[in-house]
């Protein structure tokens, strides 16, 4: 019988999208992890770099909030640019910025030129980091296959989570330069692999200038009233002058976005209560994440007289076992789906705060450090299936715009976190009370979330 008119796949043929989708995945977790780690172990070497360059709490905030403000505010243009060149151009051209801008950190002479080299950083980071999901998207068409690759890009988050502290740590104490020197040969290595991968789909998008200019007005203008309304107060002429900016800037993004002909965030997408729900859980999980790295940090050197080293593997109880769990996650996700481990991972991250925030003064390092494992937990089984969530909830061609609202949230979450954590321990004077109304209103803030949460259809496995 003749096999003419059959289609008879090739093995060699059918191997090949597989090994691209796994070189995808590849550069897309390398691309994750160097974001990772660059903001875990900026948060060890603090104090070592307000000993070398000076600046008290407010500069040291705007070491962390530079890059993650300029993180979360061009992620929506990272997220459209993306469309327009292709994620993999996109992906590409942020690993070399963030890569010279990790060079300009480790050279910075002074407190202002580290913050402005930072944020560069984060204007990198901010055209990786929704690229690589992009990347991800294109390379698995199967949603449960796309979901465990979710996961494994989400481990690359995570064995940063594990790894940043202690590397930073141990780099602080020869020298803080080497933490940013040590994001260059990860990022090299992101290049040289990216070189393997297909060239990605691209679409005629025009930029949205004005809801630009008023997202990076409006976030720098609220973090910027935030941080300085703790020191200055609240009630100072350039704090309020501040928020009031902030308000009208944000009025103006989102009349732009809803009147303009090529919106960089199409409002209609948050008619989802999917899209919507998904972008609160991963914006509170991140100001609570982020806050509490930022005060645990300083709480172990300054309080407690730990070096940064011994600060590091106190984190390590929390961070290792968030990178253990990753597959774990990824296996609950397909027997129960995404609602129930967000739920879960909510509700124990709120446990977590609010267990820290009972400690007495004279407790043990150790035991301190035992208590922050429910926050990490609960933030490993909130990120990988709110991103799944997301991502699934919208079509293909917004799959770069997608990522980079997402991403927004979570870095405008954390800078956030960041910020009012600092604003309020400025505010009260003393470290630890601040510290605990921190962390019991964000407790707080993780419960409405998963009552919130809960509302959502369970999803099909």
């Amino acid at each position: 019988m003749s096999d003419r008119g059959l289609l008879v796949p090739s093995p060699v043929a059918s191997e090949v999208p597989a090994v691209r989708a796994r070189v995808s995945l590849a550069v897309a977790m390398l691309g994750f992890f160097v974001v990772s780690l660059d903001a875990q172990v900026v948060n060890v070497a603090l104090p070592n770099i307000r000993l070398d360059l000076g600046g008290g709490l407010t500069g040291l905030q705007w070491v962390v909030t530079g890059y993650t403000l300029s993180f979360s505010a061009l992620l929506l243009f990272a997220g459209t640019f993306s469309d327009r060149v292709g994620a993999r151009s996109a992906y590409g051209i942020g690993m070399v910025v963030f890569v010279v801008a990790s060079a300009a950190c480790g050279f910075a002479p002074s407190l202002d030129l580290l913050v402005a080299a930072r944020i560069l950083q984060g204007f990198g980071a901010a055209l990786v980091t929704p690229t690589s999901l992009a990347l991800i998207r294109e390379a698995y068409d199967d949603p449960r296959r796309r979901a465990t690759a979710i996961a494994y890009w989400a481990m690359g988050g995570s064995v940063a989570l594990a790894a940043g502290p202690i590397l930073g740590g141990a780099l602080a104490q020869l020298d803080w330069r080497f933490i940013f020197f040590l994001n260059m040969p990860v990022g090299v290595a992101a290049i040289f692999v990216l070189s393997r991968v297909g060239p990605s789909p691209s679409r005629v998008a025009r930029f949205d200038w004005t809801g630009q200019v008023c997202a990076v007005l409006a976030l720098a203008s609220l973090t910027y009233a935030i941080i300085a309304g703790g020191e200055l107060g609240y009630d100072s002429t350039a704090v309020v002058a501040a928020f009031v900016i902030s308000a009208f800037a944000f009025a103006s993004f989102l009349v732009a976005e809803a009147r303009g002909r090529n919106p960089m965030v199409p409002l209609d997408m948050f008619r989802s209560r999917t899209v919507s729900i998904a972008l609160l859980a991963a914006s509170i999980n991140m100001v609570g994440f982020y806050g509490v790295v930022f005060v645990q940090s300083l709480y172990f050197q300054q309080l407690r007289g730990a070096s940064p080293l011994q600060t590091g593997l106190l984190f390590l109880p929390m961070s290792a076992l968030v990178a253990l769990l990753n597959p774990v996650v990824a296996r609950t996700v397909g027997r129960f789906g995404r609602i129930a481990p967000i739920l879960g991972g909510q509700l124990c991250m709120a446990a977590g705060l609010v267990l820290l925030s009972t400690v007495p003064a004279n407790t043990p390092t150790l035991l301190v450090a035992v208590l922050m494992i429910p926050v990490g937990v609960g933030g490993s089984f909130t990120v990988p299936p709110v991103t799944s969530l997301l991502i699934d909830s919208v079509r293909l061609s917004r799959a770069g715009t997608a990522s980079g609202v997402l991403n927004t949230f979570r870095q405008m979450g954390g800078a956030l976190g960041v910020a009012v954590y600092g604003a309020v321990i400025a505010r009260q004077g003393s470290f630890l009370p601040g510290l605990r109304a921190c962390l019991l209103v964000t407790a707080a803030l993780l419960v409405v979330t998963a009552a919130v949460t809960a509302t959502l259809r369970r999803t099909t496995r």
